[in-house]
């Protein structure tokens, strides 16, 4: 029997490893083939776990698949197939005509962390390098900006100090705006684990939700949502009143204590309990536990970073841990878990907007000349100006200001906020490509010319997890009709603009051979990483090609369990992490006697985002049938509404039609609705008609966390959404109809424990 293929779950920020294993359905090899995934115990980041979207993730591989390059003339017209040389002939000649138009800055891309680092960097080439234009960000901007932010302005750098070993060494793990059980389930199960066996270890949860993370808490802070900030500052408040710092670490290693400390004199127990509607007893003793703990390793996810004050609220965290020297050392740190599967890869390639490869920016005139005479250009070939993030390019459409919309693996018309000024936008688009490997897409509708894209298990490349380590994701199997890497598109298109010399690869690998080169000094520096080396074993970074006492792995000899800052030298100039002091603002709209609830959005169990890949799984769809509208009983009564009772919810923006869910797991007031449902899996459910446009200032990250609401009752809907109405609304035209395509079934038993959704 066939060795397994290694791979890599192509879901959320947990990177857990795959291994994939051919099955055929029958004797018949007229029949196509199919794949089985399950945990890959060698993998040091999931030792073989792997949650339920992992385990199924093969069944979507043949289902809706884009093969051909389709063009049409205008958004009212249908598409037809053409050939590649057609394809790349219209993105070169409408960016050349957009160039002398508009210039560089009428070109736009917007990607994802889907890529793997190699599309990434290739992209970055295009567009920042050679086209002379910042204007390439990604849905990251959506999920970690405001970590990568809060990062910089605290530490120096981006890149989360902590490890995954930290989960099974900590005496206090303090979990604020992430529902991790749910969304990321594997990281959760080993932190769990950890505190089940150990009765000292202590896990606190922030969150409006009493979520299936909050349920196994030792305490549970249902703050109201938007105080974060009051809540932090009121735990340091109490730090220190007690005198619990860690006095030698904030002398030798820190800047800005006493402007945080008199930041802290203004919180109150008695005043923070009640703007955070808590109880002052329960803030002590997060408080103490934070206060008596020797190692505390604090997670978050979107409900720090999707706020309008997503940078303040990491910043916030992060000075509590440098006001107890909580980092650096086992069990101890700031950790983000990143949503998207390749989020960290495409920080360290340069992928959002203001910042270029190797953890650089694109304000700093040194590292554009670094990065400009390694890819053999011009001086000042790189424009000094930060582009257009994804929710800035918005009213770039609406004033003509985009000339050539380029999206790839990632469904906008879906994900980004105030959805129908979005959809509206994107119909101004004189002319959009849309790259990806599945059809149809909401985002789809607003394209003119469509790219078939490989997809997970049809391209090599790597990828980097949340606690920095790289894994190599091998092909399994060729791309199917005429997909293409986006690597490869993104080269090919450079080379037809005449940047042949910039764009010579011939293999993912020569890719990745190049861009660890740029890492090379800098934080991230992965020069001591190849897919050669990776094909044996995932590596974590830093791993410079000669490894250094500051670069080797604390605890083991195999490039792994490696933290950043063990010597509490930080990464700006001096040496030291800054204390971030701020003041909490609130909401950037907060409910009134119009709109009276706060809506909040997130994941569920079993779904992804969009639903791109998993709402195509059959066992998926019948886990989740139906978006919902959770509401506390309270406000259930108030508003004379049973359990599944329809509703009418409206914001300033737009409107979703919904089913109640009526829990005590939400607090009175808040509302939650889930992400994942748009136009093609349910009818008025979308979560993003209804949240604002409003961002961080800093991470300039929308704040999808929260808006303000009002919900109508409903008379029943004539006829409820079912996978019948699904099926008919995906129905793909009969040029894009994959060959033989494969139905969806219940997935195979995995030894390698698959969580189930409790």
């Amino acid at each position: 029997m066939a060795a397994p293929h290694k791979t890599l779950c192509p879901y959320c920020g947990v990177g857990c490893g795959l291994e994939v294993v051919p099955q055929r359905p029958s004797d018949d090899p007229t029949l196509p083939q199919r794949w089985q995934t399950r945990g890959d115990r060698a993998h040091p980041s999931s030792q073989g776990m792997v949650c339920v979207k992992g385990a199924t993730v093969a069944e979507s591989i043949d289902q809706d698949r884009l093969l051909y390059p389709m063009l049409r003339e205008s958004l009212d017209a249908p598409f037809e197939r053409v050939s590649w040389e057609v394809a790349l002939d219209q993105i070169t000649h409408r960016i050349r005509d957009v160039l002398e138009d508009l210039g560089p800055d009428g070109v736009y891309m917007y990607g994802s962390g889907q890529f793997q680092t190699e599309d990434y960097y290739v992209a970055q080439k295009l567009i920042k390098g050679c086209l002379g234009t910042n204007n390439f960000d990604a849905n990251s901007r959506l999920c970690m900006s405001s970590a990568v932010s809060g990062y910089l302005q605290s530490l120096g750098s981006d890149g989360p100090p902590c490890c995954y070993e930290d989960l099974d060494l900590t005496d206090c793990a303090f979990l604020i705006g992430t529902n991790t059980a749910e969304c990321h389930p594997i990281v959760f199960n080993r932190l769990r684990k950890h505190h089940k066996r150990n009765p000292h270890v202590k896990l606190i949860v922030v969150d409006p939700r009493r979520t299936e993370t909050a349920q196994v808490a030792d305490l549970h802070l249902a703050i109201r949502p938007g105080t974060d900030i009051t809540l932090l500052n009121g735990i340091g408040h109490l730090l220190l009143r007690w005198g619990a710092l860690d006095q030698g670490f904030i002398h030798q290693s820190t800047q800005g204590f006493a402007d945080y400390t008199d930041v802290l004199r203004h919180y109150e127990p008695s005043i923070v309990a009640e703007r955070c509607g808590i109880a002052e007893a329960d803030l002590e003793t997060a408080a103490r536990t934070w206060a008596k703990s020797q190692s505390v390793l604090s997670l978050w996810s979107m409900g720090l970073n999707q706020s309008s004050e997503g940078t303040a609220k990491v910043c916030s965290l992060i000075s509590l841990h440098l006001l107890t020297g909580q980092i650096g050392k086992p069990g101890a740190g700031p950790f983000s878990l990143t949503g998207q599967p390749n989020a960290m890869g495409g920080r360290e390639a340069g992928g959002l907007a203001h910042i270029l490869p190797g953890y650089r920016l694109v304000k700093n005139p040194q590292h554009r000349q670094e990065v400009e005479q390694f890819w053999g250009l011009p001086e000042g070939q790189i424009s000094p100006t930060r582009g257009l993030t994804i929710g800035e390019m918005i009213p770039a459409l609406e004033h003509d200001q985009v000339g050539l919309l380029w999206i790839a693996a990632t469904n906008p018309a879906v994900s980004l906020p105030d959805l129908n000024r979005t959809k509206a936008a994107l119909q101004r688009s004189p002319f959009t490509v849309y790259q990806d490997a599945y059809y149809p897409t909401e985002t789809a509708a607003y394209a003119h010319l469509l790219l078939p894209a490989a997809q997970w298990g049809e391209k090599t490349g790597t990828m980097t997890n949340s606690e920095r380590t790289v894994t190599l994701c091998q092909a399994f199997r060729p791309p199917v009709g005429e997909a293409r890497a986006d690597w490869e598109v993104f080269a090919e298109v450079g080379r037809r603009l005449g940047f042949a010399d910039q764009f010579q690869f011939a293999t993912s690998a020569d890719v990745h051979r190049e861009f660890v080169q740029i890492t090379q000094g800098r934080l991230c520096d992965m020069t001591g990483i190849s897919h050669e080396q990776l094909a044996t074993s995932p590596i974590q970074w830093p791993c410079p090609t000669q490894e250094t006492a500051d670069t080797a792995a604390d605890t083991a000899p195999d490039k792994h369990n490696k933290r950043l800052y063990t010597d509490h030298h930080f990464a700006y100039p001096d040496g030291r992490a800054r204390f971030m002091p701020y003041h909490e603002k609130g909401l950037a709209e907060p409910a009134d006697d119009r709109y009276p609830f706060v809506l909040t959005t997130g994941r569920l169990y079993g779904h992804w985002h969009t639903q791109t890949r998993t709402g195509r799984i059959a066992k998926i769809q019948k886990m989740h049938p139906q978006p919902f509208l959770e509401m506390h009983p309270r406000d259930a009564e108030r508003l004379q509404l049973a359990d599944q009772d329809w509703v009418e919810v409206r914001s300033a923006r737009g409107t979703a039609r919904l089913p109640v869910l009526v829990t005590k797991n939400i607090r009175p007031g808040t509302l939650f609705v889930p992400m994942h449902w748009g136009s093609l899996w349910a009818e008025d459910a979308e979560c993003n008609a209804l949240t604002h446009p409003e961002a961080c200032p800093i991470s300039l990250q929308p704040e999808l966390k929260a808006c303000a609401v009002q919900v109508v009752p409903l008379s029943p809907p004539d006829q409820s959404q079912s996978l019948a109405q699904v099926e008919e609304r995906t129905a793909l035209p009969v040029a894009m109809v994959p060959h033989n395509p494969v139905k969806s079934s219940e997935p195979e038993t995995h030894s390698s424990g698959v969580l189930s959704s409790s």
